[in-house]
């Protein structure tokens, strides 16, 4: 069994999280900024399918991607140096997650990301903290990102595209840009062979959270966050 949280109940230990399924820690009611800062700041995430409780968890492997081991392929380096696109940031933060909910995760048929998810993202958004790339080319919005900064750690949500690659030329574009201002962790939640082929791997959960502790209360300043566009190269 997983514990219930009331409103304002603390998080339990991650080491309480179910084996099967992997990283289940806990339930509640409802989903806010707050709740979902605090979530972050330990290590946890939620996901869950709309009109269920909100579900948390925190899986065992974690997999991350450390900015300074990005992989990119040949075909995308080329790819990206098409004077074609611009990379902007937080733009279209409403418009990135709206498009993100009408793509399901690998392995899904459906979304799990409903109006409340919309919302308390849109919350985080508005106070600095949620964020998003976006590739644009003629003027249209073709694929893009969001996911949440914290300290020196940035944690990925979702993604989509329109156009091929467009969501590829937003993500490296991002990981450099935040390697380049010192980010010292990129969260990818789960194991996919998308994210592998760019360098992210599993670490144990006990590693992560050390990692997570040591750098969410560093301070670190993201000046692209707020300066847009930036041409493709």
């Amino acid at each position: 069994m997983i514990p219930w949280l009331a409103s304002d109940a603390p998080f339990p230990p991650l080491e309480q999280a179910l084996q099967e399924p992997n990283g289940l820690l806990a339930a509640s009611a409802e989903l806010d900024w707050r709740r979902l800062l605090q979530a972050y700041q330990r290590g946890i995430f939620p996901w869950f399918n709309p009109g269920e409780p909100v579900l948390w968890w925190s899986p065992d492997p974690r997999t991350v991607l450390y900015p300074q081991e990005l992989k990119v392929s040949r075909s995308l380096r080329q790819r990206m140096r098409r004077q074609d696109h611009e990379i902007r940031y937080n733009t279209a933060f409403e418009r990135v997650i709206a498009a993100c909910a009408s793509t399901p995760r690998p392995g899904q048929h459906g979304t799990w990301i409903d109006q409340q998810i919309i919302h308390a993202y849109s919350e985080l958004h508005a106070r600095g903290y949620a964020h998003s790339a976006e590739t644009w080319m003629d003027g249209e919005l073709v694929g893009g990102l969001y996911g949440v900064s914290i300290g020196k750690v940035f944690y990925g949500e979702s993604m989509f595209h329109h156009v091929s690659d467009a969501s590829k030329l937003a993500f490296v574009q991002l990981v450099q840009a935040l390697q380049q201002a010192g980010c010292g962790l990129i969260d990818c939640q789960m194991h996919t062979a998308h994210l592998h082929r760019f360098g992210a791997r599993p670490i144990p959960r006990t590693l992560f959270a050390r990692q997570l502790s040591e750098l969410v209360d560093c301070h670190v300043d993201y000046p692209f966050f707020n300066r847009n566009p930036t041409p493709g190269s």
